[in-house]
């Protein structure tokens, strides 16, 4: 689902993985159509970053 949000509202993914700055600043990127394809990317990017950080936590007992 996040993945789907990272593609068609890039800014959003950054907003659900507690990173508002870094939404804020997608969501002014996003706004040119040319914009739109880095902010996908990035929000992918950030996504699988997220995603490694929480897997981490678990193996070391963190709180994700």
């Amino acid at each position: 689902m996040r993945l789907l949000i990272a593609l068609l509202l890039p800014f959003l993914l950054f907003f659900t993985v507690g990173r508002p700055i870094a939404g804020i600043i997608c969501l002014i990127l996003q706004i040119t159509l040319i914009g739109w394809i880095p902010a996908a990317i990035w929000a992918v990017y950030a996504l699988s970053q997220y995603n490694t950080d929480k897997k981490i936590a678990a193996a070391t007992g963190g709180h994700p």
